[in-house]
Order: C-alpha cells, then structure tokens, then sequence
C-alpha cells in the first residue's frame, strides 16, 4: 500500500505579525485508499441503506425526542452565546444615564438638579488581543456544532444496533419455539420406543434435559427482548413501556458494500474530526491573545453630559469628556509569560489529539472492513455446515430408529444442528452491526439537525427525509 504526506494543520494567520504563533506540523501519514470499497456512496441518512420502515421511523423520533441530544443542542446555543458576547467586545460599548435630585438651597428653598449623560469606552485592538479572543469563541462554537452532529450520528446508530438486536431476538426466541416442538416430537417418539422395549430410560432423561433447555432459551430470549424494548424506549425519548414499538423479527438483507473513498476526504467529512480541527484553531486564538496581552493596551473613554436646574434648559448645556488611557504591563511575576507557555501547550496538545483522532477514524474503517469480509465468509461457511448438520441428523435419525446406532449420536446431531441455526442468526445480526459501524465510521453530518422544535421534548430536524 502506497502512502502520502497528509499535513495536520495549517499555519493560522492572525491580525499582527509581531504576535502571530507559528504552529508546528504534526504530519500523519495517510494510506492513499481503503483495503475495500463499493460502489454505492455513503449517505448522511445511512440508515435507510437497509430498506426498514420501522428503523427509519425509530431515527426519525430519536433524532426528533431523545432528550441528550435536546441537551448537547443547548450546548451548543451556549457555545453561540459566549461567542456572540466575545464578539460584542470589538465594538464599543455606550451607556445613558439620568438622574434628578432635590436639594435644599438658601433660606429653605428647594433646589431641583437635573441631569443626562452618555459615556462610551473602546479598547483600541492594537495587537490583535480582542479579535483573537472572538475567533477562539467562535471556533468553540463550530467545534461544539460538530459535537453536536457527532451525537446524532452516533444516537442513530445506537437506535440501529439495538432494532437489529431486537429483531435477532425475536427471531431466536421464534426458531427456540420451533426447536421446542422438534425436540417434544422427538421425546414422544423416544417415550413410545421406551414402553415397547427398544429404547432405554437414559434416552428418554436426555432428551426430557434438551426439552427443558429450550424452554430455559425461550425464557432468556424473552427476557433479553424486554431489556431491549426498554432501551429502544429511552434512545426515543420515551418512559419504558409507554411507546408502541414495531413488530417484526425478520433481519433485514445486508446492502451492499458502501464506497468507502480515500482516507483524506474520511478527514474533512466526519464531525468528531471537524470538531478536533475547530478545537486546534481556538487554541491558536488563545495563544495569540496570550501572546498579545504581554503588550500595552490602549483605551478610549468618551462622556456627555448635562445638569441644570430646570429640564426646559437641560440639553443646552453639555459637556464632553475625552481620555485615553494607556496600560503597559512592568512586573507580573511571570503570570503573562506562564499565560503563553500554557497556550502553547495547550495547542501541542490539541494538535496531537486531533492526530489521533485521524488514525482512530481510519483504524475505525478498517477493523469494519476486515470483520465484513471475516463474517462473509463465516454466514457462507455456516450455511455449508447447516446443510451437512441437516442430512447428519436424518441418517443418523433413521439408523436410530432401525436400530443401528445409539440415542446419543442423534442427540450429539440434533444438538449440533440446533446450535447452528442459532449461531447463524446472530452471525447475521453481528453483520448488520458491523456495517452500521462502517457507516457511522464514514458519515458525515447530518445538518438537518441544526434547529430546535418549538416544544421542550422534541428537536425538529427540518427535514421530512430522516
């Protein structure tokens, strides 16, 4: 496999030279493309790759009621609020007063002030301190977006792992049933061989214990399928047991293999890696302020005002204030100096998480790709071993019942048997989960998501599509 030089980030420019940070490179060597791909293109809405009304419906309500997402959505709204108020520094800030008072004058008379006012201050952003500190807010705010787009697909694919894991259920607890009515077929043949001499009382005690063992089956699937409701109910913003889930039990086909494209374009689509990226950039901001605040700061403060007895003259007489004020920092101790060296690592650190990040996302892929291609080959090696299980059990049965063979090698068969049909269905379901984690490793964002519902317990994806 070919390989190329993928830079991590680029140099962020900032407002001055003499307080622009350099950041260092941190490269990560990407493969020029995936061990496997298909044809079909990943949509941001995956889930309907698999062609099940119910599941589609189930993301649907989750995306529009799970309540943490509701909760990283005021996260973000949060994260736009402290930007905006960052923001609101650039421009100067106005403030209006007025006030009347009463006083007491010469030979007990009464005096009335009057008086209006506005004062204005604005901090001069010489060296880019103030800007850099909005540009970090803002950076937040996308990173806490991307988080936020992150969640939903993560909640999507919990919602799909668990409906797969429902239905496998339902359909053991279904196959348990009907192995059941095998096995107590089998057990009244073997009782009525036993009252005429040609079977022994062990026969009938071991297939009595595999009669008993697939009741214990039914009553464990039918548990685990209760578990599993409830958690669907919770994942949709729902108490448990008061949401009509869909029935079914039928898994649905495995689509085909997505195009999975090359690791560069993996980078630039998933959120949870747009989120590191955002999260580098506001640390670059940091440092510059950082870097900035060691410099002096200039400021300007404007008042108007008036005062006069009577209102009728009271905006005649005014006068305007002008100063400006000039901070240079001498000695701090070091704070400043320590100020910059924890930005700095700061944004090393950010840097290489983002790095990790990178090659958890490709590591991601690709242990999905490898265990597609290893459950492949595992559903077709079943389904060769199913059909020898099948015609083992026959002959072996009709040999028992001729006499030539003991109970206990058609038991061992119809054990072997049962046990693969049952490893075949939750081959199948691990399947499934394994490309809904190829799709999730490979998503990008859903941006429907972006607006709120106009009630507390839902948020409206906009989009009638999900």
């Amino acid at each position: 496999m070919s390989y190329r030089l993928f830079p991590l980030i680029l140099v962020l420019l900032l407002a001055a030279c003499s307080t622009q940070p350099s950041v260092s490179n941190a490269p990560v060597i990407l493969p020029d493309s995936f061990s496997e791909t298909g044809q079909q293109p990943v949509s941001d809405t995956w889930w309907k790759s698999f062609d099940d009304q119910n599941l589609n419906q189930l993301v649907r309500r989750a995306l529009d009621e799970n309540l943490s997402l509701q909760a990283a959505y005021q996260r973000l709204l949060q994260a736009r609020a402290v930007a905006e108020r960052q923001e609101a520094t650039l421009y100067p800030s106005v403030d209006a007063s007025g006030g009347a008072e009463r006083q007491e004058g010469p030979n007990n008379t009464d005096v009335n002030l009057f008086s209006v006012g506005l004062s204005a201050s604005y901090e001069v952003d010489l060296w880019g301190r103030v800007q850099s500190l909005a540009d970090a807010d803002q950076f937040r705010a996308s990173a806490t977006l991307a988080d936020y787009q992150a969640a939903a697909i993560s909640l999507s694919g919990e919602i799909a792992n668990t409906w797969f894991q429902l239905l496998a259920q339902r359909a053991q607890r279904d196959l348990a049933q009907r192995q059941l009515d095998t096995n107590r077929n089998v057990l009244t043949v073997i009782e009525t061989r036993f009252g005429v001499g040609l079977s022994s009382s062990a026969d009938v005690l071991r297939q009595r214990q595999l009669v008993a063992a697939s009741v214990d089956r039914i009553n464990e699937t039918n548990a685990q399928i209760g578990v599993l409701e409830n958690q669907l109910a919770v994942l949709v913003g729902q108490s448990p047991g008061r949401v009509q889930l869909p029935d079914g039990d039928a898994l649905p086909t495995l689509p085909e293999l997505p195009k999975t494209g090359i690791p560069a374009e993996l980078v630039q689509r998933r959120p949870d890696l747009q989120q590191a990226w955002w999260l580098i950039q506001a640390a670059d901001r940091e440092l510059a302020a950082a870097i900035s605040n060691r410099f002096p700061r200039f400021s300007i403060d404007v008042s108007l005002s008036s005062q006069s007895r009577g209102s009728g003259d009271l905006f005649y007489n005014w006068l305007l204030a002008l100063a400006g004020n000039l901070v240079m920092p001498v000695v701090d101790g070091g704070e400043r100096r320590a100020e910059v060296r924890r930005s700095q690592a700061l944004r090393e650190e950010r840097v290489r998480e983002y790095g990790q990040a990178v090659l958890t996302a490709i590591q991601e892929v690709e242990d999905a790709l490898t265990r597609e291609q290893e459950q492949r080959r595992r559903l077709e090696n079943l389904a060769t071993r199913i059909q020898l299980a099948d015609a083992t059990y026959r002959q072996l049965r009709n040999r028992y019942l001729n006499g030539a063979v003991s109970y206990i090698e058609v038991l061992d068969a119809l054990q072997e048997q049962q046990d693969l049909r049952r490893t075949q269905l939750a081959t199948r379901q691990q399947s499934l989960s394994n490309r809904v984690a190829l799709y999730r490793a490979l998503a990008g964002s859903i941006e429907t998501l972006e607006q709120p519902s106009n009630n507390q317990n839902a948020i409206n994806s906009e989009n009638d599509s999900l």
